[in-house]
């Protein structure tokens, strides 16, 4: 799995999961890939700094760091009038997140741990959902373990 932020023509960045960057590309000249705050399909990779791992383990800061300014908020907020195919769409989204979170069993920050047991015929297989960082996505998909992102749409983030 690859995660990719990206920009839409209004400005609006978002990032995604694909399989693969060949995904990504496929799925963009096909129009299915869309901002989730206005529905533009004319998107395009945003610039993202690589994320690189050592294998030296960090030392703890020896001082706390210094809290965060508060970030005012904008005046102006982006906003959007969308068709009704793209309300129809948005609408089944939400259906499947809460078909979802309805009918399977939330097992939070244990999911990669819940997903192998199943994969490997330790426990019985069934529907679950909860979190995973991008590496255990990553770990999870090269064993072969298939597993979907959940979508969040712009007004259920908090």
């Amino acid at each position: 799995m690859i995660r990719y932020s990206l920009i839409c023509e209004r400005k609006h960045d978002f990032e995604i999961w694909f399989k693969n960057s060949a995904d990504f590309d496929k799925q963009s000249k096909r129009g299915l890939v869309a901002c989730p705050a206005c529905g533009s399909a004319k998107v395009e990779k945003a610039i993202m700094a690589p994320r690189i791992s050592s294998s030296k383990k960090r030392k703890a800061p020896t001082e706390a760091p210094a809290p965060m300014a508060a970030v005012p908020a904008p005046e102006n907020a982006p906003v959007a009038m969308i068709s009704p195919q793209e309300h129809e769409f948005r609408a089944k989204l939400k259906e499947l997140r809460d078909h979802l979170t309805k009918n399977a069993e939330n097992v939070g920050g244990k999911f990669p741990e819940e997903a192998r047991k199943m994969h490997y015929g330790e426990i019985e297989h069934r529907s679950i959902y909860g979190e995973a960082s991008p590496q255990d996505a990553k770990e999870l998909h090269e064993e072969g373990i298939e597993f979907h992102p959940i979508p969040v749409l712009p007004d259920e983030r908090n």
